[in-house]
């Protein structure tokens, strides 16, 4: 009998479990009302006088043992339960990452940035809430000039000085005012104008517009550099120049490219002449580069300006400009793959 007892003894010592139920079973077996000790405690009359004393201790080793190895299992059993529940199955793999969009008007500023930083140009930045004097005067808009009626834009009600600039042109203005040439810079960003929104226009929009003033600037140069942007920017190379008006250019320019006629969205886009305009353009106009503090006897330059909105409506064939600032996700989630 006493051989049995610390036979079980070991078998305690050495038994282990992940199931509750498997546990529960192990404390019926030795601890319960009909369990083994108590069937050995009965026996316990029965034991040799010479064996009561070390029976007695090893009943009592078993019983110890028993209930230090249920109260064990149980509590790890409890503690994992506990992180499960708090971290998940930390087994399990781990969720996929959903991937991000950029935003089309983003994609399309970014590609425009990269392509002007090869050719030297930085990147200016200015207020979107701007004054009288940024906006127009100093770009040879003075007040009650009629030209001022092609970009109608909204004032401020408090301070008629101030409104939300109808161009990125005034970031210009500023740059020039605290820069000496030669001066290289684009300035992307959102303006403002009192316009109708439709499937085509909106009352806020994107630009980005670009200078150069050094001395000897040409024409030429101004063209050499769209060939180049076309050119990088669409895969397409051959462009012209019809002549046009800005109050702050001179002579100045619209900039057509040959999109050509191989589909049916290509006719519908150039209304069939395979021709597509995407900015305007010219030499600067020499009071502006004085109302800026530069001589414009021995500096001269261009600007060039053109709506981002308008490219990524190009590039990506989306029918309506609203979609671009309604922020629907079906419609974002479309450029994931877009850099």
């Amino acid at each position: 009998m006493l051989d049995t007892l610390k036979e079980h003894l070991a078998e305690v010592e050495k038994y282990t479990s992940n199931s509750l139920d498997e546990i529960e079973a192990f404390r019926i077996k030795y601890l319960g009302k009909k369990g083994l000790l108590n069937e050995f405690f009965a026996e316990f009359k029965n034991v040799p006088n010479e064996q009561k004393k070390e029976f007695g201790q090893v009943i009592n080793q078993l019983k110890s043992l028993a209930n230090e190895k249920v109260n064990t299992l149980k509590a790890s059993l409890s503690e994992n339960t506990d992180n499960q529940g708090k971290y998940g199955d930390l087994t399990r793999p781990g969720e996929p990452i959903e991937i991000g969009a950029r935003h089309p008007i983003s994609i399309v500023k970014n590609k425009i940035i990269d392509i002007f930083s090869r050719i030297g140009f930085n990147v200016s930045e200015g207020p979107e809430i701007e004054d009288d004097w940024h906006n127009f005067t100093a770009l040879n808009l003075p007040e009650y000039h009629p030209a001022r009626d092609m970009q109608d834009t909204f004032f401020i009600q408090t301070d008629p000085d101030i409104l939300l600039r109808t161009h990125t042109s005034s970031v210009q203005v500023r740059y020039m005012e605290e820069n000496k040439p030669p001066i290289r810079t684009i300035s992307p960003g959102r303006v403002y104008r009192n316009e109708a929104i439709s499937a085509r226009s909106h009352c806020f929009f994107h630009q980005v517009e670009g200078l150069y003033v050094d001395k000897d600037v040409s024409f030429a140069d101004l063209k050499q550099t769209l060939q180049y942007f076309t050119t990088e920017m669409f895969g397409k190379s051959k462009i012209r120049l019809r002549p046009s008006y800005f109050p702050f250019t001179e002579p100045s320019a619209e900039v057509d490219v040959y999109w050509g006629l191989e589909t049916e969205t290509d006719y519908r886009m150039t209304k069939g002449t395979g021709w597509l305009e995407i900015m305007g353009c010219g030499m600067v106009d020499p009071n502006v580069l004085e109302n800026c503090g530069i001589d414009s006897k021995t500096y001269s330059g261009f600007a060039f300006g053109m709506g981002i909105d308008r490219i990524a409506l190009l590039q990506y064939q989306i029918p309506d400009i609203r979609l671009l600032s309604e922020n629907d996700v079906r419609f974002l989630e479309q450029f994931k793959s877009a850099f």
